[in-house]
């Protein structure tokens, strides 16, 4: 740490604030929640006031330190925006103005997304259990104690990182950009060739039949499917005594897999190698492609089309819009515009480039994601 960094005890930076407003039945009200791992404030909620069970809630103001005591061990602080200012929040959010002279708030806030901070607080949280229910008290908050340099280094400091922070943030909307552009030339590949035939799914995929066998003992690595075509992706680990289902299906390379009740909101992929071998419950319906009539590759990526899904929408069936089901039935009747075979071919040569750019992007957003980790350890460490 730098000579002239000192550390203070959040008691003498921190001022309680609490703005109580008595809730009216008529009036409407803003209320906010708290991001993990320090990502900010968000509106949660816009509600009447008799639809609000407590009795008061608190008013929040533009550069407020706030955080919720649930979930402090999750990184849950904030510093007010400007936008936040005139919300409002429950009584599990306390609420503190910073000391101007002694702290900037944007510099107390990066202080608190730091891993290491989140450990020192859950061991300072109290509650029923180890973690769900551990609560960060307001005394236990101000007695921790922060590094602060003076005034003036702290606000040099967050114009630097603030000036960092732009150029990632710039970088990974030029990533996202990129791939979203990719997908766009892979769809118009599709949607351009005039000799593409309306075909029945059945004549495309068969739908397999579960073949696991579950047991209690086992463990079990199941998969899901992302919406708005994000594709398949490894979810979590269970033992057969976690879930009710007594048989599941296992994954191939290159089956296509959707979940009956997400498919309207395009949560329909093709398996990539990665989720080879998972798992998924009956819920899933899988089918194995007739790669002689279409390739992998193209139902991967016109099913990926928002244009296509509220026609996937027309087929699912559900009395609410949030439970509506694809049955595979349905899915074996829907009828899509294939393509000819050397549009096909010259898909699937475009589409192995644009995953080879996938991998390098991914890895490109991992080094990213570290990036501004790496910056606020130099800044704490007082190397910036």
């Amino acid at each position: 740490m730098n000579k002239n960094w000192r550390k203070v005890s959040l008691d003498r930076v921190l001022i309680p604030m609490s703005r109580a407003a008595l809730v009216e039945p008529t009036a409407l009200y803003s209320i906010l929640g708290a991001h993990w791992y320090a990502k900010g404030l968000y509106t949660k909620d816009v509600s009447q006031g008799a639809e609000i069970q407590a009795k008061y809630l608190y008013r929040v103001e533009e550069g407020d330190f706030v955080y919720n005591r649930l979930f402090g061990w999750k990184g849950a602080f904030a510093l007010a925006s400007k936008e936040n200012g005139g919300c409002y929040v429950s009584n599990e959010f306390p609420c503190f103005t910073v000391r101007p002279n002694l702290a900037d708030g944007r510099f107390l806030w990066k202080y608190f997304s730091l891993p290491s901070v989140w450990d020192e607080v859950l061991n300072l949280s109290t509650g029923g259990t180890p973690t769900s229910r551990n609560r960060l008290k307001e005394d236990q908050l101000l007695g921790m104690e922060v590094a602060l340099p003076p005034i003036e280094e702290q606000r040099r400091l967050m114009g630097h990182i603030e000036r960092l922070s732009t150029k990632i943030d710039e970088a990974s909307v030029l990533r996202r950009q990129a791939l979203e552009d990719v997908e766009t030339l892979c769809r118009a590949i599709i949607s351009s060739d005039k000799e593409a035939k309306s075909t029945p799914m059945c004549d495309l995929v068969r739908l397999r039949q579960p073949d696991v066998v579950v047991h209690p003992e086992e463990a079990y690595q199941f998969a899901g499917v992302y919406c708005f075509g994000r594709g398949v992706f490894r979810g979590q680990v269970k033992s057969g005594m976690e879930f009710a289902y007594s048989r599941l299906t296992r994954l191939q390379t290159g089956n296509f897999v959707y979940p009956k009740l997400m498919a309207w909101e395009g949560a329909l992929a093709v398996v990539p190698p990665e989720c080879d071998g998972c798992v998924v419950s009956t819920e899933f319906p899988v089918f194995e492609v007739i790669e002689e009539r279409v390739f992998p590759e193209v139902l991967d990526t016109y099913f990926r089309t928002p244009s296509i899904w509220p026609e996937i929408g027309g087929a699912s069936t559900g009395t609410n819009v949030r439970r509506r089901r694809l049955n595979p039935n349905d899915f074996l009747a829907y009828r899509m515009p294939l393509p000819s075979r050397a549009t096909q071919e010259r898909l699937r040569k475009v589409r192995a480039v644009v995953d080879g750019l996938k991998r390098l992007q991914t890895e490109t957003a991992v080094e990213l994601d570290a990036l501004m980790p790496s910056i606020l350890d130099r800044a704490f460490r007082g190397d910036l």
